[in-house]
């Protein structure tokens, strides 16, 4: 497999959703460092994020990424619990540079929905409607991941264009990451015309 060294610059647009889930149907996806971000008594942050990378990208690929909303000793950010992309240099990358436990699957996008399926197995259909207003935005993401029993952190910075939607997600009980219970997004935001440099990861604890 060959892969491009971090940062990567990724380049397109992308969906994402955040649910309220219960803590404890999500706090076994957690390495013992991380504890579950709780607004509400019981009750935890998720997120479903599906993007398109074009060929202005490092690589040219699709995504699919289940993340909590996670706190540590070094503050606050996401563990992603579930990672899927239809390059396998993408799944070499992110298994070999950041930990993250990337797989194979493939994306069908139509002009109001993304489904995902690895094989014959249906993991999720995300209906979403485009945005009416968008406005320009800069952000930063921080992220947790474990390589070789290493707890890392890494940065996400976006740049583009950011707008609500109503969103409809579809996951099967047959899909791998069901038993995360994700209901009805309470929010979902499209990013367009987007910059995404995903920098390299650093070692916070052994």
């Amino acid at each position: 497999m060959q892969y491009p060294p971090a940062p990567w610059t990724l380049k397109g647009y992308a969906i994402q959703t955040l649910h309220l889930v219960d803590i404890d149907k999500v706090r076994l996806l957690l390495p013992p460092e991380l504890n579950p971000f709780s607004l509400w008594p019981g009750k935890a942050i998720a997120s479903v994020y599906l993007s398109y990378y074009s060929s202005d990208s490092v690589m040219e690929y699709s995504e699919l990424i289940v993340a909590l909303a996670v706190t540590a000793d070094k503050g606050f950010g996401g563990w992603v619990s579930h990672i899927y992309v239809d390059n396998e240099n993408s799944v070499a990358g992110g298994r070999e540079i950041w930990g993250l436990p990337k797989e194979f699957a493939q994306f069908t996008w139509q002009e109001k929905s993304v489904t995902v399926r690895q094989g014959n197995q249906h993991l999720c259909t995300l209906n979403f409607n485009q945005p009416s207003f968008a406005w320009r935005q800069t952000l930063a993401a921080p992220g947790f991941s474990k390589l070789d029993h290493n707890l890392l952190t890494f940065t996400a910075k976006f740049e583009g264009l950011i707008g609500f939607v109503g969103a409809n997600l579809e996951v099967p009980n047959t899909s791998p990451f069901s038993s995360i219970g994700l209901s009805q997004p309470f929010v979902t935001v499209r990013y367009d015309q987007m910059t995404l440099q995903v920098d390299a990861p650093k070692v916070i604890s052994h």
